[in-house]
């Protein structure tokens, strides 16, 4: 991608993360109206926000997972825990950490 050097293997996969640039939202969910720039976001929302057990204290979102919901209290926290060793930029998912040391 590049506005934010996030690396694609699959040229579909870099235009749908486009449009979290764009402000592209076309899914919105039927449960609370959120809305969403890929479908598969979408579902995996309402699997784990509308369909779980374990809840948000800070804001009541319901998750599958207690690994979900750490994630997600990340975002109240903005606690990052992945850091780039290279220039110290921090992340919330390994994933975006390893994508953006191929970047150096």
């Amino acid at each position: 991608c590049t506005t934010c050097g996030k690396c694609f293997s699959v040229n579909s996969s870099l235009r749908k993360h486009q449009r979290i640039h764009t402000g592209e939202r076309r899914y919105p969910c039927s449960h609370c109206g959120k809305r969403f720039h890929q479908s598969y976001n979408l579902k995996r929302h309402q699997r784990n926000v509308h369909v779980g057990k374990y809840k948000c204290k800070d804001c009541g979102e319901v998750y599958t997972t207690v690994s979900n919901l750490r994630r997600h209290q990340w975002t109240h926290t903005g606690e990052k825990p992945f850091q780039c060793q290279d220039c110290g930029k921090s992340f919330t998912r390994r994933l975006s950490l390893l994508c953006h040391q191929r970047t150096h």
